[in-house]
């Protein structure tokens, strides 16, 4: 995650790239992705794409990028990409 965040060049901004190498947070925030198309090609034990904000420990925004044909939310992760967030963060 480190590499990551350097080529994202976030280091002292207010982000913070966090990995979830045992798959326990993934878990307990119910975001595996279990999907059989994914799944079936090997893609095992991975989390669906999300973005969380976070404020004094209490998720505040919670987005989830998913449908029944794009299952991992690549095709279209518009709802967790940075733009939406700050917008829903806005009206807080």
């Amino acid at each position: 995650m480190k590499a990551w965040g350097l080529d994202q060049k976030i280091e002292g901004s207010m982000l913070t790239f966090m990995g979830d190498p045992t798959g326990a947070l993934t878990t307990a925030l119910d975001r595996k992705l279990t999907h059989p198309g994914p799944t079936s090609i090997g893609l095992l034990n991975r989390c669906k794409r999300f973005a969380l904000f976070i404020d004094d420990k209490v998720i505040k925004v919670s987005q989830v990028c998913e449908d029944d044909d794009d299952p991992a939310g690549d095709d279209f992760p518009e709802d967790t990409c940075a733009p939406a967030m700050i917008e829903l963060i806005k009206g807080l």
